[in-house]
């Protein structure tokens, strides 16, 4: 009698059903299954599925706000990469992207074609198989302007899902493991080595001095000089290059009074300084000098926060030369992150850096202020969304997005969501360069990547949930090996295309082959075989490129097929 009242209360009150399928599937995307889990798109997918064998019916405007919601939001996270990745030296990742983007596209057409699948099971096929959810959005808008009767239209809308439940667990799980085990074969290469052969040649190392990782505890002592030698009768200069790790002075008391100072001021004995750098760097100074309690001394406002960089002077420059550069004396170099995914590249000395790129540092107020007037800007936490920026952005890039264009008879648009993409890959790099036309946090991305998608998903489920076990028996297990046909065949052949064509170094092959398919979780299996995060140098590029093309391929595959 409960469960009759529960399912009477979806119905009358289809919102519900959303969220019960957001916590059902973002529970079940969760759990891990030996080292694979679904993820909340296909465990939203299925929740909702379930779900709809209620007959919950809820309105379509519902997915199609939401979903140009996550669209603008994705636009917005690759705009810096993607302009950089077609513009910049990032131009044959690029062009690897395009290439790799458009063999994910043959493959799925050629397994419609040969299995006679309509335009509907054919975008499933690709939305599993390239694991590209966000294609559907468009090819829905697509089908509902098709000229095919409402029923057709309706049967096709239903495939969507079926097909794409069916072939999204190998294009995950396959994707990594093609990459991951057979890449390296592919190549006739022993992706370790090769890894450790790139950062010796590159002269790699991390930029904060450390052998073992960029991430440093960072602390400020005080210490009394007693002796000659050592550091008193020294420059400031010459002190702080006498650790082996980046140290810095970053005060001085002598007779009594907190003086200022510069990189030549000679230390004197009796000077008491305060001292900043790791835990490790620091003991080498507790033994040639005394610590001592000088509250004053070291009460210095310090903080960590997140740079945007967006002096064009720094694009391609190594993150080396910006360590090494004069702002950045006192400055502590915590994390690198680019792209949508905020991707994390690795610390080293030879990696370059872009506009767009966030660097997390560690400082001084004063060193801080000194960094930010020199590479971009701050963005300092808050929770102030410009909503005028994604109002606006989304509104003019729907606009434009719905111009219908007449060509060869055939009307071509890239539709309002299409258009809202557009609009956030060029805001998202507009504010790369300018960044106060307006914030959106973290927070604010992440809810409308993550949640946005996946009640566009929920919905997709739940409206579908009546006919897709009658489409999958349907379908029949034919779907899975055509998924297995499209997941793999790019896969195989993209390690030999970038060693043969575009020349990748083979540290970095298998990270651009991942970007190239939009699947972090495979790069991230390729940078655990190798016991290295070098691979992931060539991930951001080819994944901002290819996120934009294998979405719009939803819409193509659309119009092949019609």
């Amino acid at each position: 009698m409960i469960l009759d009242w529960i399912a009477e209360t979806l119905r009358s009150s289809p919102e519900l059903a959303i969220f019960l399928a957001l916590a059902i599937g973002f529970w079940v995307g969760s759990r891990k299954f030996g080292s694979f889990s679904l993820g909340a798109v296909t465990g939203t997918l299925l929740a909702g599925v379930l779900i709809g064998q209620l007959g919950i019916v809820i309105s379509p405007q519902i997915k199609s706000v939401f979903f140009i919601m996550f669209l603008f939001a994705v636009g917005f996270g690759v705009g810096p990469q993607f302009v950089r990745g077609i513009a910049n030296n990032g131009l044959p990742q690029a062009l690897f992207a395009v290439v790799i983007a458009s063999l994910c596209l043959v493959c799925v057409y050629v397994a419609a074609i040969f299995s006679g699948y309509g335009p509907g099971m054919a975008e499933g096929l690709l939305a599993g198989s390239q694991t590209i959810s966000a294609s559907i959005g468009l090819a829905t808008d697509a089908i509902n302007r098709s000229a095919l009767p409402p029923e057709q239209i309706q049967e096709q809308l239903n495939a969507i899902p079926v097909a794409y439940a069916v072939t999204y667990l190998f294009g995950t799980v396959g994707t990594g493991w093609i990459l991951a085990f057979l890449g390296p074969k592919i190549l006739r290469i022993n992706l370790e080595e090769e890894c450790q052969r790139y950062e010796r040649e590159m002269n790699i190392k991390p930029v904060n001095g450390n052998d073992e990782t960029g991430w440093h505890e960072h602390i400020i002592r005080a210490y009394r000089l007693k002796t000659l030698g050592k550091f008193a009768g020294k420059t400031v200069f010459a002190a702080e290059k006498s650790a082996q790790d980046r140290i810095f002075l970053e005060n001085i008391r002598r007779n009594g009074k907190i003086i200022s100072f510069d990189e030549n001021t000679v230390l004197e004995v009796g000077d008491c300084i305060a001292v900043s750098g790791s835990h490790d760097s620091l003991v080498y100074w507790s033994n040639h000098a005394e610590e001592i309690s000088d509250r004053e001394l070291i009460n210095i406002p310090i903080e960590t926060v997140d740079v945007v960089i967006t002096n064009k002077k720094l694009n391609g420059q190594r993150l080396g030369n910006l360590a090494e550069s004069d702002y950045s004396h006192g400055i502590y170099i915590n994390t690198l992150h680019r792209g949508s995914m905020s991707v994390e590249v690795p610390l080293l000395s030879e990696t370059d850096i872009f506009r767009g790129d966030i660097v997390n540092v560690t400082g001084s107020r004063r060193n801080i202020d000194k960094l930010i007037n020199q590479i971009g800007y701050a963005d300092r936490p808050t929770e102030v969304t410009s909503m005028v920026l994604v109002g606006c952005g989304i509104f003019v890039g729907g606009l434009i997005g719905s111009i219908i264009l007449p060509v060869a008879g055939i009307p071509i648009t890239v539709s309002a969501s299409g258009g809202a993409l557009i609009s956030g890959l060029i805001l998202g790099w507009l504010r790369s360069v300018t960044p106060k036309i307006g914030n959106i946090p973290n927070s604010t991305v992440w809810f409308m990547n993550t949640v946005g998608l996946n009640i566009f998903i929920a919905v997709v489920g739940i409206s579908a949930g009546p006919t897709f076990i009658k489409g999958l028996h349907e379908a029949g297990i034919s779907v899975f090996f055509w998924g297995l046909f499209a997941s793999a065949i790019p896969m195989l052949f993209a390690p030999l295309i970038g060693k043969y064509i575009f020349r990748f170094d083979p540290a970095i092959n298998l990270g651009c082959c991942g970007g190239a398919r939009t699947s972090t979780a495979s790069v991230a299996m390729v940078a655990d075989v190798a016991k290295s995060n070098v691979p992931m140098l060539g991930y951001t590029v080819p994944y901002a490129v290819s996120n934009t093309l294998l979405t719009m391929w939803g819409l193509v595959i659309v119009i092949l097929l019609s």
